[in-house]
């Protein structure tokens, strides 16, 4: 496997560009079509198979977009031959732009690509008989994987390989991170069904049953504060948050880039809302994206 050069070398212009191309190709069957899902996962605009012609415009589609494409991905296939033929124009319009571009190419050997075709049932793109396709397509990108800033060889990779390939061939700062949900929720109403974490905190004491918290929210500072207080709180939350914070990367080394925690006390008003807070808080401090949701907090039921 090919060692990565520095994500930009191939269209690096003269200043930091914030904006971001990956150009993902490769062998058919080789994972390309997966690894366009690894970066729409990472937050990435994907575009799969765009015709040469239309990559100018779409290169000022980007600038003109903002923010909103910041990080671009195109999936180019073999039978885009004019690509192919004018890569060095069509990075230029890229650097013309200030446009980062990374070419990411992906390979496997001929008998995993035999393999994988046969269960798809799949017909090679170049329309020969699958073997001889695969050696055609060989011989016509040879120049295009010389080129690429990484080649990943998918033969022994698991799904979950495959997008730690992707993550760790992206630049640092756009590389990928775990976005968090948190949901405060009552037991009364039911569990939310896409919790991939339940964390129960009937056991904190309930200030449903003071007559001045009664009608408040956990988003008042005196139910967070009767909460907060609390002696089992204050062991409770600390080795709460380091589990969680323990956890956290090794999800993300599992390859799942969206994680939702749920939080449960009776009502879902307030211990629940006030810990859903303190968790989220805790997270954003340690550079994690939270956003988070009070499902019933605003029941009017006992």
């Amino acid at each position: 496997m090919a060692a990565p050069r520095t994500a930009g070398d191939s269209s690096r212009p003269g200043k930091a560009s914030k904006f971001l191309c990956v150009l993902v190709t490769g062998i058919s069957g080789a994972g390309k079509s997966q690894a366009i899902k690894c970066l729409e996962d990472f937050g990435f605009f994907c575009v799969d198979n765009l015709p040469a012609p239309l990559i100018p415009k779409f290169a000022d589609l980007m600038v003109t977009s903002g923010d909103s494409m910041r990080k671009v991905a195109l999936g180019i296939d073999v039978r885009e031959g004019r690509f192919f033929k004018g890569l060095s124009r069509v990075l230029g319009e890229f650097r013309s732009r200030n446009i980062s571009a990374l070419i990411l190419f992906f390979d496997a050997n001929d008998a995993t690509l035999l393999r994988r075709y046969s269960e798809t049932r799949r017909k090679h793109p170049l329309g020969k008989g699958v073997l001889e396709g695969i050696r055609k397509e060989r011989k016509r990108l040879a120049e295009f994987r010389a080129k690429a800033d990484r080649v990943i060889e998918t033969s022994q990779l698991t799904l979950s390989d495959l997008k730690e390939m992707v993550a760790s061939s992206l630049p640092t700062a756009l590389d990928r991170t775990l976005h968090t949900t948190i949901y405060s929720f009552g037991y009364k109403y039911g569990l939310p069904p896409d919790a991939d974490l339940v964390w129960d905190v009937r056991f904190l004491p309930n200030p449903n049953y003071v007559p001045s918290l009664h009608s408040k929210t956990g988003l008042s500072k005196a139910v967070r504060r009767y909460v907060l207080i609390r002696p089992d709180s204050k062991r409770f939350l600390p080795k709460f948050f380091s589990l969680v914070l323990q956890c956290l990367p090794q999800y993300i080394r599992e390859g799942k880039s969206h994680f939702t925690i749920a939080i449960g006390c009776t009502g879902g008003k307030h211990r629940s809302v006030t810990i859903a807070m303190e968790l989220a808080r805790f997270l954003k401090k340690r550079g994690y994206p939270v956003s988070i949701h009070h499902r019933d907090m605003d029941h009017s039921g006992l």
